[in-house]
């Protein structure tokens, strides 16, 4: 559905986008993923067909951003990070005035203006005006002009941008339903809306793809092993001695004493193990008394500090050797 090779957009002398390259699969949600300034919007205009790329290939649906900007614009559904909305209007006059801007035939449009109200949850708020609407239920105006034309690929901007909790929950179940039927790429500064709406994640930092997979593949390549908390009752210069010598265990803290005598110690395992079972047994083993234990893996947000502050630092050591 969407090719992307080598593309870069320059502003003057500074590289905005330099260099991106990937690709995203019919039915697939792909998450760009960045820090502020990365490039990941500029990207998305690019392929939208709104801005031009300076050097490289967009193309949506086998169609070049460049050469059939029209071809591409009639496939894609776009919501920026600020919804496009005319205040004065009210939200189903607005959603009937873009399905004719979209092309979408007379005899459809009812239908298709309907169809948006209610998978964006507007029916209540279609006949009031636009500028009397909150931030939430504007961005919900935006998502359903994005979808009004049954969009072949849906390129959303901060989707969740505004909105509630339970807005946050029905618009990711809202893009779990589109996919498969759509494409669907998206950003997000909030780590977790990523994690939560994507099949896999495109991280982008200084106008560059640092990696490209899904967000269990990305821990495995990135993260390390787990990180597991344990609980225990005990003498803590025991548990400091004993703790980082196990096998399997990468590095062991003890963090607090949460309450008489029981201590909260943090483990990182190595790559591909789960040091559960030899912990626990070594802690019985040794007279200590075992309260609880929690795994979790390394997250997408710490995958994504990694990833990023190795980039930084390869550029940081670059500068200094010139």
């Amino acid at each position: 559905m969407i090719h992307v090779e080598n593309l870069v957009k320059r502003y003057g002398s500074n590289a905005a986008v330099d260099g991106v390259s990937f690709d995203v699969a019919a039915g697939e949600v792909v998450g760009l993923l960045g820090p502020n300034g990365a490039g990941k919007s500029t990207t998305m205009r690019i392929l939208t067909g709104a801005m031009p790329p300076t050097d490289g290939i967009a193309e949506v649906a086998g169609h070049d951003v460049v050469e059939a900007p029209l071809d591409v614009k009639s496939r894609v559904g776009y919501l920026p990070e600020v919804p496009p909305l005319y205040p004065e209007m009210k939200v189903r006059s607005f959603l009937k005035f873009v399905a004719e801007l979209k092309g979408v035939p007379r005899r459809d449009r009812k239908a298709r203006v309907e169809s948006a109200l209610s998978r964006c949850w507007l029916e209540e708020r279609a006949d009031q005006p636009i500028e009397q609407l909150s931030k939430g239920y504007k961005q919900r105006v935006g998502l359903a002009q994005a979808i009004l034309h049954d969009p072949e690929l849906l390129i959303l901007d901060e989707p969740t941008s505004g909105l509630d909790p339970r807005q946050i929950i029905e618009v990711r179940q809202l893009i779990r339903d589109l996919a498969g039927d759509h494409t669907v790429v998206l950003s997000s500064h909030i780590l977790s809306e990523i994690s939560a709406s994507v099949q896999r994640v495109v991280v982008i930092n200084e106008g560059k793809v640092v990696a490209a997979d899904s967000v269990d593949e990305l821990s495995r390549r990135f993260g390390g092993g787990d990180q597991v908390t344990v609980q225990v009752r005990g003498d803590a210069d025991a548990l400091r001695r004993m703790l980082p010598s196990l096998p399997g265990v990468a590095d062991a803290r003890i963090v607090e004493d949460v309450e008489s005598d029981v201590w909260r110690c943090d483990l990182s395992a190595a790559p591909d193990t789960d040091v559960r079972p030899r912990v626990a047994a070594a802690v019985v083993n040794a007279g200590f008394e075992l309260i609880g234990m929690t795994r979790r893996e390394m997250g997408l947000e710490e995958i994504f500090l990694r990833l990023t502050d190795e980039v930084n630092q390869d550029a940081d050591a670059e500068d200094q050797a010139a």
